[in-house]
């Protein structure tokens, strides 16, 4: 009788494989709500910052580029559309002084920027907002970490015609000219192979990958950073610069010469 009445005991006192499973359930579902509630949290603060951002980003565009460009940016004759052209063209554009414009004129040049960079991302953001464009890149294609060998001969091949193997620009056109890419930032290097802006062209990730982009940026740092081997680099404008400085300096010092030596023989 007391064995049964032991074994009776442990029975009672064991737990069922069903209040196990049940508990296991219940844990799971609590974590659950829980992370969905932070996720929904967390979403609606982001929705929220984004929505604001935007916001501010009207505002800012309303009060100092719709003059040109259209409260809806749609465009007037003074300024061309900007729908579509996306967050990165904005952040290339104002991001380097060239807007707002100072002046008509064949060319928008760099000049100081007039706002911060948290001002330039909430106008970028509102246009972005109005129809699907370019968008910062992310920051593995601005690294300038990439191949610069590689970079090198990208750039010779479909940029050095303007900016020059150096880098150094150059005139075009009706009073035009490339800029000089020296100590320029590299999402702003990125922003204008992927914009086009002013005379340049367009190179979609069909004609330059994004990791093409980043060996063009590491050559342009790798030219930074290493100066002229050479010597005076006089400009760095091949030979313009060179036949120049030897036909000025060069045939003076013959004329020169040329005279000493007649003056000593009389």
């Amino acid at each position: 009788m007391a064995l049964s009445s032991t074994a009776s005991s442990r029975r009672a006192g064991r737990r069922s494989p069903l209040v196990t499973t049940a508990l296991l359930v219940a844990g799971l579902l609590a974590t659950g709500g829980v992370y969905a509630l932070v996720a929904t949290s967390a979403s609606a603060d982001t929705r929220a910052a984004s929505a604001q951002l935007v916001d501010e980003g009207g505002k800012l565009f309303a009060a100092n580029c719709a003059t040109c460009h259209g409260l809806a940016a749609q465009g007037t004759a003074a300024g061309p559309s900007l729908i579509g052209v996306g967050a990165l063209a904005v952040d290339f554009q104002v991001g380097t002084g060239r807007m707002p414009l100072a002046a008509s004129g064949p060319q928008a040049d760099v000049k100081p920027v007039q706002f911060t960079q948290e001002q330039i991302d909430a106008m970028a953001a509102w246009v972005a907002e109005l129809a699907p464009g370019p968008a910062i890149p992310a920051d593995r294609y601005l690294a300038g970490d990439g191949d610069a060998a590689n970079g090198a001969q990208l750039f010779r091949t479909n940029c050095a015609m303007c900016h020059n193997v150096a880098g150094a620009g150059g005139a075009l056109t009706e009073g035009k000219w490339a800029p000089g890419l020296s100590n320029i930032d590299p999402v702003h290097v990125y922003a204008a192979m992927v914009t086009g802006p002013q005379n340049m062209p367009v190179f979609s990730d069909l004609n330059l990958s994004p990791e093409d982009k980043n060996d063009i940026i590491t050559y342009l740092r790798y030219l930074d950073e290493n100066p002229s081997v050479g010597g005076f680099d006089l400009g760095s404008l091949g030979p313009v610069s060179e036949g120049l400085f030897i036909w000025i300096f060069g045939l003076g010092a013959l004329v020169a010469v040329t005279i000493w030596l007649t003056a000593k023989s009389n």
